[in-house]
């Protein structure tokens, strides 16, 4: 009987290249490669996993190591492997089991080729007299075809091709999110890690060294966000063979605590309220479609003339998790607005100067002009800290409404009606939310805690 590791280390006279197959294989996963991390001091391998005849379970096989770990560079090991793999699945497609007897497997590789051997090869008579140099097989000492070995690719270079590649299938926001981090990425690597060039030259390390270099600088929860960049990045590096696997996707993230934007009182919200009517009515409006029409403060600004419907009295607007979702205007809102039929309906609903225009900005951007306006106008006045956002509009509001609702309903009647006005997708989603802000808080209990 064959071996698995007899099958795939042998030589073959001809080595082809597999196409991509994401066809799902559901007797065996498919191989991967284990790098040790780039620990050239590790066994560095190829794994996969058969499903087991009897238990129907998959099971790990044995590791398959050949002459991998006699190669003293990266750039040879993983050069081996690549070949070890592709001949791995190559043999599983063609109905290689692990748990039979596979001899006729192997008999009917090898005949071909004996065949080929035995067959006489015409020479000519005669050379022409110019005749282009022949293309060469070109194998080292190591034994395996040099063309396996990838070509050196700068990670500079394997940034922009896949950010292109991300085109059409993130959002313009996000992929300009994903180059500010790489630029800064690139930037560290030029600092501290000068002899790196080469994509796959990039170990776990080196990543997890940047990622404690962000936190220590900043955050724990901006470094899970540059961690899910990167991440991104190298997937589409790997999906598109320019690495042989994602060293970031095995990075864990940091448990962080999320950015918390208090509710404000009662009397902190009229007050608020009374003081823009006279300081800033344009702000003022925009905190009003926070509040009433419970919107984050990036779908406020995404909002153009075409998205509000009067007649009907409904919104349009890109949700954090759907692509389009309409909302009613209230009423209360609604007698807020200037008459909208007259501008240009693909202008932003809000803009620096005004209601109406354009504004070659993008959505962070444009958020973030109002925070800025929002500071120097409300919070520096009123000495708000750093608790205190725009956001907080929508926590405010959201537990103003629960509460009012549970005044004459049932738990479940209110969040229910809550999840309408809201626009959570679920039930759960929205338990969260409330606990997250606390909105749902017990009635008195003193009675309770007195001794009869």
């Amino acid at each position: 009987m064959q071996s698995i590791n007899k099958l795939v280390t042998v030589g073959f006279e001809n080595e082809h290249e597999l196409e991509h197959d994401l066809e799902h294989k559901p007797l065996y996963s498919e191989p991967k490669i284990f790098d040790g991390n780039g620990d050239l001091t590790k066994r560095w391998y190829v794994y996969f996993s058969y499903r087991h005849p009897k238990t129907g379970r998959m099971k790990r096989i044995k590791n398959i190591y050949g002459k991998t770990n006699r190669f003293k560079t990266k750039s040879e090991r993983y050069a081996i492997l690549n070949i070890y793999k592709r001949r791995l699945l190559k043999l599983l497609e063609e109905g290689y089991n692990p748990f039979e007897d596979n001899t006729e497997l192997y008999k009917r590789k090898q005949t071909p080729q004996k065949v080929a051997k035995a067959q006489p090869t015409h020479q000519p008579t005669q050379q022409p007299v110019s005749q282009p140099a022949q293309e060469t097989k070109n194998t080292d000492t190591h034994g395996y075809d040099d063309k396996a070995t990838k070509a050196v690719v700068s990670y500079a270079t394997a940034f922009d091709k896949a950010l292109l590649l991300k085109t059409n299938v993130a959002k313009t926001v996000t992929i300009k999110d994903y180059q500010s981090r790489l630029n800064k990425f690139k930037k560290w690597l030029q600092e501290h890690h000068q002899d790196i060039h080469d994509i796959n030259d990039i170990t776990k390390k080196i990543v997890l060294e940047f990622l404690n270099h962000i936190q220590i600088t900043s955050s724990s929860r901006t470094r899970n966000n540059y961690r899910t960049a990167l991440r991104a990045i190298f997937q589409v590096l790997e999906d598109n063979e320019i690495i042989l696997t994602n060293i970031v996707s095995s990075i864990k993230p940091l448990r962080s605590t999320p950015k918390r934007h208090k509710t404000y009182s009662s009397s902190e919200e009229e007050a608020i309220f009374e003081y823009l009517q006279k300081q800033d009515h344009l702000l003022l409006l925009y905190i009003q479609f926070i509040s009433y029409n419970m919107l984050r403060p990036i779908e406020v600004c995404r909002l153009r003339i075409k998205d509000i419907n009067l007649t009907e009295k409904k919104l349009s607007f890109q949700s954090k998790t759907k692509n389009l979702k309409t909302k009613i205007i209230p009423d209360i809102l609604i007698k807020e607005l200037p008459p909208l039929s007259a501008m240009n309906p693909d202008d932003f609903l809000f803009t620096r100067d005004g209601i109406g225009g354009e504004w070659d900005a993008t959505d962070i951007n444009r958020r973030d002009y109002f925070s800025k306006r929002f500071k120097k106008v409300i919070k520096d006045h009123f000495g708000f800290d750093q608790n205190y956002s725009l956001y907080s509009f929508r926590h405010t509001f959201i537990t103003k409404l629960y509460r009012k609702l549970r005044a004459v309903h049932s738990v479940n009647e209110a969040k229910s009606r809550l999840m309408e006005i809201t626009g959570h997708t679920n039930m759960s989603t929205l338990e969260k939310y409330l606990r997250d802000i606390d909105a749902e808080l017990p009635e008195d209990y003193s009675n309770l805690l007195t001794t009869d």
